[in-house]
């Protein structure tokens, strides 16, 4: 009976491996896929790159719109595999940082380097949004996780001691989520703004509208962003 039990359980590890190993091939292949053509790639062209049938992309990742988010995780994470948000490079950088100017500068140089490749998916799903509901729903969840972590954002700033009193976490964590936003990245791409002045734009926004002016005001480091 204990053989039995062992063999079942050695054969479901194997299984699981090899369940991950295919959903890994799966989203490598449509990493770059979108990343060379877009949003517009058919599932069927991932599935062809990753050399496996139609049915295993859906059952090893999902439809359409959880492909793209598990990208997105991909490429904020800088990883092979979707990495949650506590687990990325950049965040565990901005948590260890001793001062909210330093967590601020570093968060808006770290975006100005992601939005480029993560901004078009979110854009192309917001869109898709307006005809399928589950691009909508994917879109939706995206925006609310956003907002989530832009809260845990806030109270780590706060921990400074360097916030201004009269903005609640709430309010810091909403000015900072709308300007994270790909929408925001992509109208100023649209005038020509180039990702380094974008996350230079960040961080001087944020420097000024959220930090207690005396940590900043007059100090001569607070630069203009063009």
């Amino acid at each position: 009976m204990a053989g039995g039990v062992k063999r079942r359980s050695y054969r479901s590890d194997v299984r699981a491996a090899r369940a991950a190993e295919t959903r890994d091939t799966v989203l490598l292949a449509a990493r770059e896929l979108f990343t060379d053509e877009g949003y517009s790639v058919p599932i069927s062209r991932i599935a062809e790159r990753a050399g496996v049938a139609l049915d295993t992309v859906y059952a090893s990742v999902g439809r359409k719109p959880d492909v793209v988010l598990a990208v997105i995780d991909m490429v904020l994470g800088d990883s092979d595999r979707p990495i949650p948000a506590e687990q990325r490079e950049y965040v565990q950088r901005i948590r260890a940082a001793a001062t909210a100017r330093e967590k601020i500068e570093i968060y808006a140089a770290s975006l100005a380097h992601l939005l480029p490749a993560t901004a078009p998916l979110q854009e192309a799903l917001r869109e898709a949004g307006q005809t399928d509901a589950g691009c909508a729903d994917g879109w939706a969840a995206l925006d609310e996780r956003r907002a989530r972590n832009m809260l845990l954002f806030a109270q780590d700033l706060r921990g400074t001691g360097e916030l201004r009193a009269d903005l609640d976490d709430q309010a810091v964590a909403d000015v900072v989520w709308s300007m994270n936003s790909a929408e925001y990245f992509t109208v100023l791409a649209r005038r020509g703004w180039s990702p380094d002045r974008f996350g230079r734009h960040l961080a001087d926004a944020w420097t000024r509208v959220l930090l207690d002016p005396a940590v900043w005001a007059g100090d001569g480091s607070v630069e203009s962003p063009a």
